[in-house]
């Protein structure tokens, strides 16, 4: 539902800037991701859980562009494949959904050993640290059959999703809590769509380019170049939080034990204060961590990048590497 919900707006966006087009959404494909719910996704072990049977429609030109949550594509798409548009983000931070029963409280007010649910390393990592009172449970399905376990069962206290699903599905009201930077990083990604298209395909291109935001685009190539830089993935935690601001970016960027107990985290900036050149050119077309975005300053997409590398270099400098290592040999061994 969340996913037909995302290919909508897009499509309506796309409506909007050309009307004499016809728009055709395809039937509902299912993915790995969909298919296995009984296994953490951290162990599936799939770079591409979301994304491979969509692409394979792309490459038979069965459909001409796919909309992703960016979070769950791979920071290397496979050759022939770009990410054409990257819409103006959603909030990007993680809430929680409480049980009826808990309804008005916060993590700090349940009692102890209460069980919350989540699918994500990063997010347990994080939380196991702030709020060791509490347990951590592995939580799979989509948003309807994770809520539907969360109020119809008694396993758990409350639940950890993204606030920006919540939002498009119409269900705000049920957040008990957002959780700020300082609680819990977000994921890389978290809170934008893309629109994943075949790179040589000109025409596409040119028309799902109008849909990116530019603000949007330079955080998250930042946020991906760093956890391509770190080899991050599902199977290690790995967080983010991004803001520009007077025309300078800050990337924030953290590691995690699987427990929390050890990290790693730093914070840099750069500038992004480059002029969009008008003219047509070779570099048109360059794709910064999969994304190709030719209405943004090509030098302001260069300098997102570099930040992204340089706060990976300095983590990995600090000991990262030792850290992600361990984590992915741990949770490789449960």
């Amino acid at each position: 539902q969340l996913a037909r919900i995302q290919t909508d707006s897009v499509v309506e966006m796309l409506r909007k800037l050309h009307p004499d087009l016809c728009f055709e959404i395809a039937v509902a494909m299912s993915t790995t991701g969909d298919k296995i719910l009984d296994t953490a996704l951290s162990k599936i072990g799939e770079k591409s859980l979301f994304t491979k049977e969509l692409e394979n429609a792309l490459e038979r030109n069965e459909v001409d562009l796919v909309v992703h949550s960016l979070k769950d594509l791979p920071t290397s798409l496979p050759p022939g494949f770009t990410i054409g548009a990257v819409c103006k983000r959603e909030n990007p931070l993680d809430a929680v959904v409480f049980h009826p029963k808990n309804c008005g409280k916060t993590l700090s007010l349940l009692p102890e050993k209460s069980v919350i649910g989540t699918s994500s390393l990063r997010r347990a990592a994080q939380l196991k640290k702030k709020f060791p009172q509490l347990e951590f449970r592995d939580i799979r399905g989509n948003l309807n059959t994770r809520l539907k376990k969360l109020d119809e069962q008694e396993d758990f206290s409350a639940i950890i999703l993204a606030a920006a699903g919540l939002k498009r599905m119409g269900w705000e009201n049920r957040i008990g809590q957002l959780l700020s930077p300082e609680d819990c990083l977000y994921a890389v990604g978290q809170g934008a769509l893309a629109v994943e298209i075949r790179a040589k395909d000109q025409e596409i291109l040119n028309m799902v380019s109008a849909l990116h935001d530019g603000e949007t685009v330079l955080c998250c190539i930042a946020e991906r170049a760093f956890m391509k830089h770190l080899e991050g993935g599902c199977s290690v935690p790995v967080a983010v939080n991004t803001t520009l601001k007077n025309g300078q970016l800050y990337l924030t960027g953290a590691v995690y034990s699987l427990d929390g107990s050890d990290s790693l985290k730093e914070t840099m900036q750069t500038s992004v204060n480059y002029p969009q050149q008008s003219e047509d050119g070779p570099n048109d077309d360059v794709q910064h961590v999969g994304i190709t975005a030719k209405n943004v300053s090509g030098q302001a997409q260069e300098a997102a990048e570099n930040l992204g590398v340089e706060l990976a270099s300095l983590l990995l400098s600090k000991g990262a590497k030792h850290i992600l290592s361990v984590a992915r040999q741990l949770n490789d061994a449960c």
